[in-house]
Parts: structure tokens; C-alpha cells; sequence
């Protein structure tokens, strides 16, 4: 008897051990495991969004950048480097983990404004990214409102900023290039409420014109911000610079623009063409006889 019960004494024992903490068996957890590790997921191309302003300071930045890299993640074609300096923007080894251009397919500038801070070499390292290397280029809204002393920028985007002759309004636009994947969801005539930047030093026979407003809708009378004698206002274009894609677009002036699905979609498709990843035309053509104000 006194065998028996002391077996059952042990067993007992054995049995209080293996319920307390740090005594049960290989694999076995009162809490469940944490995933294991994984690596960061590897996108198709390396987007590289630049902010900078030295100028006006648009409200619509940070909606502009946050836009840019939720439609990367959410469709897993790119990932999203997002920047307020122009540090980058060269092909020169950084050191401390820094991407430079080399590691980039396509730069976005949302909403620059004025010189940015770029030497001289860097001015070249970008112009070459686009124009040698065949990589790509987004303007957004303020985009053409920076780099005036820098003529290969105006060259390599299609202009400047001339003023915004009706400030932000019910702009009347008409879709000039429906087989262009940034406007084919767009119908031929709509109206967006938005700030529409008139060029300068901007030409369509330079570039393809894939938005405008209509001329016959505009209202003229006692506005001196209307310098172009032509009233051709393109409100987005494609062209190529050397081996590279060019697309620019004025809308996304204000936070709400970056709400709408239309402007959403017209950006991921542009940067979807301007990656290589779709094809559109940069070729010019001639104004629409219906949309031009005499």
C-alpha cells in the first residue's frame, strides 16, 4: 500500500509540474505564437515623390503624396518614397541606406513650387534619369509652378505657370485624346471644380494634349489674368522627353480633388503609362474647331 501511494504521490506531482509555466511540452503554449517573419513585399517599380516648396504652399501636398502611395500598395505595382527635400534627386551614392535615382523608375513632383534646392550636377543627374535612361516623369498641379531659372525643366515638362485666370471654378473641360489610358474613363465634355493653370512658354504642337477647357464656355470679360491670345488652356498633356515619358496634369489643386475617383484614376493611369507599364500617344494634334473661343 505504502508503494502504490507513493506512486500515485509522484504521478501527482508530475502532473502539478506540467501545468505550470515553463514546464510544458516542446510546441506547446498556453498563448498563441507570433507570425513568423516575413520580408518586405518586392514591388514591380520604385516611385521617388518629391514636395518641396519654395513658393506657395498648397493645402493638397500631403493628400497628394498619401494618394500616390496608397494607389502603389493598394495595387502592388509600386512602392512609394515620399520626400519634402530634393536630396535624391542625383545619381550620386548617398551612404546611409539613401536611394538616389538609380534606384528609381518614375519621379512625382506634387505640387513643387519655386527653385528647388538642386545643384547643378543634380539638375543633370534628373534630366539624364528621364531623357537617357528612359524613366518617367509626373507633373501634379503645381509641378508647373516651379524651376523657373532652369530652362531644360520648362523643355523637359512643356511650360510654366502663367497665372490662373479663373482661380479655382467649374472648369468646362473637354476630353481630347479618349484612347489615352490617364482620360479614357473621362467622358468627351465634364466639368471639374478645380484651379486650371494657364501655360507659358507652352506649346501643343510640342506636346499631346489630352485635356482642355472649352474656350466657348469661358468667361473673358475684365479678367486681366488671361495672357494667351490663342485661349488654348490644356489642363493635362503627354510627351516625351528623349527616351522618357512626360505627363502633366493641373487638377489636384485642392484636398477634395484627391477624394474624387476620377482624379485618383487619371494619376494611377498616368503613372502606370509613364512606368512603361501601358501605352498612349505623346503625338501632337490639332485644337478641336469646336472648343476654340474667337
Amino acid at each position: 500500500m505504502g508503494f502504490i501511494r507513493n506512486s500515485l504521490l509522484v504521478c501527482g506531482l508530475i502532473a502539478v509540474a506540467a501545468g505550470l509555466p515553463g514546464n510544458r511540452a516542446w510546441g506547446q503554449s498556453a498563448e498563441p505564437l507570433p507570425p513568423a517573419p516575413h520580408a518586405k513585399q518586392t514591388h514591380l517599380k520604385h516611385v521617388l515623390v518629391i514636395g518641396e516648396t519654395k513658393g506657395y504652399e498648397h493645402d493638397s501636398i500631403s493628400a497628394t503624396m498619401a494618394a500616390v502611395y496608397d494607389m502603389g500598395k493598394e495595387s502592388g505595382l509600386w512602392d512609394t518614397t515620399m520626400r519634402t527635400d530634393a536630396e535624391l534627386l542625383t545619381k550620386k551614392d548617398l551612404g546611409n541606406n539613401a536611394k538616389n535615382l538609380k534606384y528609381f523608375d518614375l519621379i512625382v513632383f506634387a505640387s513643387t513650387t519655386g527653385e528647388l534646392d538642386m545643384d547643378a550636377s543634380q539638375k543633370q543627374d534628373m534630366l539624364s534619369f528621364i531623357k537617357d535612361d528612359g524613366k518617367g516623369f509626373v507633373g501634379i498641379h503645381a509641378a508647373l509652378d516651379t524651376n523657373y531659372n532652369w530652362p531644360e525643366y520648362g523643355e523637359m515638362l512643356g511650360g510654366w505657370f502663367d497665372q490662373h485666370p479663373w482661380m479655382t471654378f467649374n472648369a468646362p473641360i473637354v476630353n481630347e485624346d479618349p484612347d489615352f489610358p490617364a482620360v479614357r474613363h473621362f467622358p468627351h465634355e465634364f466639368v471639374k471644380y478645380d484651379e486650371i493653370y494657364q501655360p507659358k512658354a507652352w506649346s501643343r504642337d510640342k506636346v499631346n494634349v489630352l485635356l482642355s477647357l472649352d474656350a466657348t464656355r469661358l468667361d473673358y470679360s475684365n479678367n486681366p489674368r488671361v495672357h494667351r491670345a490663342d485661349h488654348d488652356f490644356a489642363v493635362a498633356w503627354s510627351k516625351m522627353y528623349g527616351k522618357g515619358r512626360v505627363f502633366y496634369s493641373t487638377l489636384g489643386h485642392t484636398e477634395e480633388s484627391w477624394d474624387d475617383p476620377d482624379v485618383r484614376k487619371m494619376y494611377f493611369e498616368a503613372i502606370r503609362w509613364a512606368l512603361w507599364m501601358t501605352d498612349g500617344s505623346t503625338a501632337s494634334h490639332a485644337r478641336p474647331a469646336a472648343s476654340q473661343a474667337h
